[in-house]
């Protein structure tokens, strides 16, 4: 591993931070002023050069933000964590505009130091696993087995002409499927060309896709071509068809039947080469039962379907959607890209996303401008997201009543459900228990949890159970260990002293329940 830089005139300063680094295993090399620094890295290159730079503001050889500027011009991923007097807390915000990882003020709490420059270090690794990987960030719709028949099906029509039907809900990335079924066919070359068929008035959709000729209405000018024309040899895009005016829904299956079309106006009949992709977030099914959609049309365009996952059906994709977003929103804006620490990354990926991937984007992009600090706390994460996490703290506080295994449970808040309880209507029903959450709610639901776990006992061992003690200790222990983690943030040593253990005992319980693994 490679050695944590200090950078500070103070004697005294450096000798505490290389003692208790190497009491925690990590190796240090320390420097007087920011100009040894710089001359090391001229002579070693940044292949040998720190894991993670920790460095005084103001010292007599020079400037930390400036050495801040010329390391992150040669080493932009490395964490460099600036330590301030609190007189310099103007510098600290320079510090963080520069690209800081975090600032230390000065008289600092030596545990809390450590435990800063270990998380520095574990976001160093983690971005240099993600440098490797942000190239292909792009063209990567996510890696959760839940997307797997997505590729499998794009990978399988990578040579077809067929129709295909796209669907899933709302922003969560039909039209970047369609894209790519573009992008592996043999009309790669040819055009791509999208509508949104909802965004379009009835009146002017027709036009938009077949085109029009000249005076065919008050205001043609000129001839145009229409959607379908600009697509020939190509690809063309039919997003939200379920919205498609029932009229035109007949049109549309004549060119679907035979490539034939006539613009408004015309006479003479248009021949295009274009193979249709469609999207909808509707139950096509259900609109043609309800007679707002043709059910010859839907056939025709139900030769092969595709079905996108929400973004909650695939939790795992959100750290690495996340960093591609913050980086790409601080490419657009021209400044430092934000990384979020784990507590927040795992909060964020809790959240349930109506608005899917989208909406993961949008949230990012918020994020990019209004998170005050360059590493994003749970504290910074917008309303929407922290506001629907607290109706996951009253579910976990009752989780040992729902017992997370199949038969009927009852928790002590009176809900009665099969096992495996359904994750939306967990969420929709917790929140609505806490919609004016405060102490007085978390004490209630805290008082209650004794009747669910006497149950959990009664029902394991009517089961025959030989393991109760111990498979309800576990539990217990890990909540109990999860919920001191989460008000800390991660900070393991806060974490124990909050539940009055020891730092070895918390760091050997988080090992014997998996909980480092997670």
């Amino acid at each position: 591993m490679k050695p944590i830089w200090i950078v500070d005139d103070d004697q005294s300063i450096r000798f505490v931070l290389e003692k208790a680094l190497l009491r925690e295993g990590l190796p240090t090399r320390s420097f007087t002023n920011p100009r040894e620094v710089m001359k090391a890295l001229e002579a070693e290159g940044e292949s040998d050069g720190p894991q993670v730079l920790v460095s005084d503001i103001r010292m007599p050889g020079g400037s930390g933000l400036d050495l801040l500027t010329a390391i992150k011009q040669r080493m932009p991923g490395l964490p460099v964590i600036i330590m301030t007097a609190f007189s310099d807390l103007d510098s600290a915000v320079s510090a963080f505009q520069s690209g800081a990882f975090e600032y230390l003020p000065k008289p600092f709490d030596l545990p809390k130091a450590v435990e800063l420059i270990r998380r520095a270090v574990g976001e160093s690794q983690r971005e240099d696993v993600a440098e490797e990987k942000m190239a292909d960030a792009p063209e990567m719709l996510g890696q959760a087995p839940a997307m797997q028949d997505v590729f499998r099906g794009i990978g399988r029509l990578a040579q077809s002409h067929v129709t295909v039907l796209i669907t899933g809900e709302s922003g969560s990335g039909k039209e970047l499927v369609a894209h790519a079924l573009h992008k592996h066919s043999p009309r790669a070359n040819q055009p791509f060309v999208a509508i949104n068929t909802a965004a379009i008035p009835k009146d002017l959709l027709e036009s938009e896709l077949f085109g029009h000729e000249r005076g065919a209405f008050t205001g043609a000018q000129a001839s145009r071509r229409g959607r379908f024309e600009q697509a020939d040899g190509g690809t063309l895009f039919l997003d939200e068809i379920g919205d498609m005016p029932f009229d035109l829904q007949t049109r549309l299956l004549r060119v679907l039947s035979d490539g034939n079309f006539y613009r408004v106006g015309g006479h003479s009949a248009v021949k295009a080469n274009v193979r249709v992709i469609a999207a909808t977030h509707q139950d096509l099914e259900q609109r043609v039962k309800e007679g707002v959609f043709r059910e010859d049309l839907y056939h025709r365009l139900n030769v092969i379907r595709l079905r996108l996952p929400a973004l909650r059906e695939r939790r795992e994709d959100v750290p690495v959607l996340a960093r591609y977003f913050l980086q790409r929103s601080a490419q657009q804006l021209g400044v430092e890209p934000k990384r979020m620490d784990d507590a927040a990354l795992e909060r964020l990926s809790h959240f349930q996303f109506p608005g899917n991937v989208r909406q993961l984007e949008n949230i990012c992009h918020w994020l990019t401008v209004m998170a005050p600090t360059q590493v994003i706390e749970v504290k910074d994460l917008p309303p929407e997201v922290l506001g629907s996490t607290r109706g996951a703290a009253v579910a976990a506080l009752t989780a040992l009543s729902f017992g997370g295994v199949g038969g009927l449970v009852e928790s002590p808040l009176g809900l009665s459900e099969p096992g495996h309880i359904n994750g939306d209507d967990l969420s929709l029903r917790a929140q609505n228990l806490t919609t004016n959450f405060d102490t007085h709610v978390v004490n209630t639901a805290v008082m209650g949890w004794e009747p669910g776990l006497e149950q959990e006992a009664l029902a394991l061992l009517k089961s025959g159970s030989t393991d109760v003690w111990d498979a309800l200790t576990r539990r217990f222990e890990t909540s109990l260990i999860q919920a001191a983690l989460a008000t800390t943030r991660g900070r393991r040593i806060e974490a124990a002293q909050k539940l009055g253990i020891g730092r070895n005992t918390i760091t050997r319980k988080i090992h014997e329940l998996g909980l480092d693994e997670a």
